[in-house]
Order: structure tokens, then sequence, then C-alpha cells
């Protein structure tokens, strides 16, 4: 299949900006994965590569470029992520080098065997450079509510319960805060491409510095790990995980469903992608509240106040 770029203005512009494919013959597929970009496999000669393409306003989403171009070259370093072949800032166009690989499926992390270089590519992510920016899910959760809010969406009841909840996991960790890691915060399965039992980590929009167990709360809840995948995520991340380890993760699990149920509050008043992110807020402020009511709630803050 070859899409005519012409009929894409923004895509002939990142197209007509890249001086290795002009007079090359393209193959151009879009690919319908994604819940903020528009993103596409480009093949031109014996190579491929995927391009992203990214709307202005998603700065308000939290997400800073240069950090994220950080995290992206510091991954490709370290052999867990991809090599840039080109960025064009000025056009919101991302391209890299396509990955043949494959994502990870729902269970996938239920066994040892894919969790093992999974744990190991986060760990190298979070072993890398400092970012130039920060992410902190306390205070995130309140910019995408004020954003809702001028954007003229209605924001749920679900979130001043879930926000006083919030304030109390945040001050738990205060007690004994971790050390600022470069993080990815956005480990979604199909952000992991698998093979040969080797893991890419994509897709780091939202990297920032910050909590590490936020990005093991949000591969834990994100991918739905049982109980026993949660013990071997914290053995093969610690090898000897404490009882603080296990509260902290519980917690951002919270954390993190809290994040994406607003997540797809803000989207309401930004994206022009024709997504149903109202049934996706709904879908995580009613897991949320499931986690939120967990009767050992009170014990994970107080088990998670020393690490």
């Amino acid at each position: 299949m070859v899409t005519d770029a012409s009929t894409d203005p923004a895509l002939d512009a990142a197209i007509r900006a890249i001086p290795s494919w002009q007079g090359a013959e393209l193959e151009i597929i879009p690919i319908a994965e994604g819940r903020t970009n528009r993103n596409f496999r480009v093949t031109a000669g014996d190579e491929a590569f995927f391009l992203r393409l990214s709307e202005k306003s998603t700065e308000l989403l939290g997400i800073d470029r240069t950090a994220e171009q950080d995290s992206v070259r510091a991954a490709a370093e370290a052999g867990v992520g991809p090599e840039v072949f080109v960025y064009l800032p000025e056009l919101g166009c991302l391209v890299t080098r396509w990955i043949d690989a494959d994502p990870l499926s729902e269970g996938d992390l239920e066994r040892e065997e894919v969790l093992r270089p999974v744990v190991d590519a986060i760990k190298a992510i979070h072993a890398g450079p400092s970012l130039p920016a920060a992410f902190d899910p306390f205070r995130i959760v309140e910019d995408y509510r004020r954003i809702s809010e001028e954007r003229g969406v209605s924001v749920p009841d679900a979130f001043d319960g879930a926000h006083a909840k919030a304030s109390r996991i945040e001050a738990a960790f205060a007690r004994d805060p971790m050390p600022q890691l470069p993080c990815h915060n956005d480990l979604l399965e199909a952000n992991f491409l698998l093979r040969d039992g080797h893991v890419w980590v994509v897709d780091h929009e939202y990297a920032g510095m910050g909590d590490p167990f936020f990005d093991l709360g949000n591969l834990s809840i994100n991918n739905a790990l049982s109980d026993a995948a949660q013990e071997r995520l914290l053995a093969l991340y610690f090898e000897e995980p404490t009882d603080a380890h296990h509260a902290r993760l519980k917690l951002m699990r919270i954390m993190s469903d809290f994040r994406e149920a607003m997540w797809g509050v803000v989207q309401q008043g930004l994206s022009t992608l024709d997504i149903d992110y109202v049934e996706y807020a709904t879908k995580h402020f009613d897991r949320l509240s499931t986690t939120m009511a967990d009767p050992r709630f009170d014990d994970w803050l107080e088990t998670a106040r020393g690490i």
C-alpha cells in the first residue's frame, strides 16, 4: 500500500524536510495504534522507519520534547530503544529506525522469560543520564484538572476523593523519598517490542526525572500483572525487595490509574483524534475507585514511609 503524501499536508511537509528521501520511492503505511499522535511506517529502498507526527497542544499533557529526545537517544545508546533518524521539532516530527520486533500481548508479562528482559530495559532507562524535565504524578493530575476546566471539560466528581488519597500517598513517600531517576512514565504493553528475548522500549513522550516506583506501578497496573507477577517484578528490580517496596508499588498503581483517568479527561479538550476519551477516563476512574478502596490502603501508607 502506497500513500500519497500530498493528501496530508503535515506528512508531506515532514517528508520534504528529509533530504535523503527526496526523489526516493517511498511506501507509507498509516499505523492505527496511537492515542496521542499520528504514526506511519515509511519504507525507503531497503530501509524502514517509524514516523510520528504530533500536535502542538501535546505540551499541555506534560510532554517535554527535549526530555523525550534525550530519553530516546539514551535508550538507543543503551541498546533498549530505536535509533533516531531525524527529529524535526518545528514540524512535530520524529523519525526512528524501524525495529523488526513484536509488541507484547496481554498476559506476556506473567512469564518470567518476558518480564525479565522488560525489567532489564526499564533499569537501563533508569540508569541513563539526567533529563531536563521532571515528571511528578501528584502535580500532573492537578495540571490536567486545571487545563480541563479551562477547556470547558467537566471533571468527574471522583477527582476530589482520588486527590485526597493521592495527597496522603505523597505525604507518605515524602518521609523517605526515592532518588529521582530518568523514567519513561508510559509503560503500556504496546510500548515494548520483543524479539529473541531482547526488549526495546518506545514512545518516550512522558519521559522525565521522577520516582522509579511510578514506572513500576505504571507497568504493573497497565499490564494487569497478577500478584505473583508483581512479586517477580520487585524481585527482578530490587533482588531483595522490602515490605516498603511492596507498599510503594501498590500505592503507585493507584497513582498510575489516577494519571490515566485524568489524561482521558484532559484529552477531551485537546485531542482531534477519533478516540473515545470519555470511555477511557471512565474505565480508569472505575478501576481507581476499586484500588483506592482496598482495606490495606492505610497499612500500605504506614509501611511505605520507610524505604
